[in-house]
């Protein structure tokens, strides 16, 4: 077998190698595009209502506690001279 055969053939399966990478990668991305891409944007908007419940449910606990919460320099207990006899 001479060089130039030898060449002519380690060219041709790098060719071969290459055009089947190229249709993997095609085949790859068809498949993001039609399943993954499609059910990540429905969890994401599931994700989103889920945390605006959350941050929800928080916005209404911290009004919760302002309105429960002593108003400034007003004492939430007794004070001492009030506890005496």
């Amino acid at each position: 077998m001479t060089t130039q055969q030898v060449k002519a053939g380690w060219e041709r399966a790098i060719e071969d190698t290459a055009a089947k990478a190229e249709a993997e990668v095609r085949r790859v991305i068809a498949y993001l595009n039609e399943e993954v891409v499609p059910e990540v944007r429905r969890d994401s908007s599931r994700a989103l209502r889920a945390a605006a419940e959350e941050l929800s449910k928080l916005a209404d606990r911290m009004d919760r506690r302002r309105s429960d919460a002593p108003s400034p320099g007003r004492s939430e207990s007794p004070s001492r001279s009030d506890s005496r006899p």
